[in-house]
């Protein structure tokens, strides 16, 4: 498995479903410099963990949207297959009322730039990537197929990086907005323990 925490995210350009529509030229440099991004992978559409993690992502859309974060999920089907499953209601296995990007990975290249695709499979494991402002990748994490994500985390790892970033402050294992931080020296350690 590729670690590409610290370099460049690999660009994409491919079919998404957005809100209902599909858009040909969705690609992720359009925001660079503007935006952070937490794109994650999941196996297939109309499957059985997935719809749950794709309305837990929608239930916390807001709170990734206030801090500037655009959430875009991605998988090996087609923008078709995307397109029908949002319009499945959730008491039939849908994603309805899913609002962010569904990136299309059909021919499977997404997956493979991000190390996430399973050989012979042909579908990706649930890998999760944050991306800062300058499209560097700044935390993955990628679970096996039956493992469901917490978007409560994703969340924590995006105010640990904007913390870090704006105070230059380290954040401590289990920290959370508001929890003491520290400097990243031997002192800020001492202090921390103190």
């Amino acid at each position: 498995m590729g670690v590409l925490v610290g370099k460049q995210a690999p660009d994409f350009k491919a079919s998404a479903v957005i809100n209902g529509d599909i858009k040909a030229d969705y690609n992720l440099s359009q925001f660079k410099g503007k935006k952070y991004v937490l794109l994650f992978f999941y196996p297939l559409d109309f499957t059985f963990v997935c719809p749950t993690e794709l309305h837990a992502f929608q239930e916390k859309l807001k709170q990734f949207e206030e801090k500037n974060v655009q959430v875009i999920g991605c998988s090996v089907d087609s923008h078709y297959s995307h397109l029908a499953w949002t319009n499945t209601p959730k008491k039939n296995g849908g994603i309805q009322g899913v609002t962010y990007p569904l990136v299309s990975d059909l021919n499977k290249t997404i997956a493979r730039d991000y190390d996430v695709l399973i050989d012979g499979a042909g579908i990706a494991l649930r890998g999760l990537f944050l991306i800062d402002k300058e499209g560097v990748v700044r935390h993955q994490v990628v679970n096996d197929l039956p493992l469901g994500r917490n978007t409560d985390e994703a969340l924590r790892m995006v105010d640990a990086l904007q913390f870090f970033e704006k105070h230059g402050e380290v954040c401590p294992a289990n920290w959370t907005e508001g929890k003491q931080t520290m400097k990243p020296d031997s002192t800020g350690l001492k202090k921390y323990f103190a």
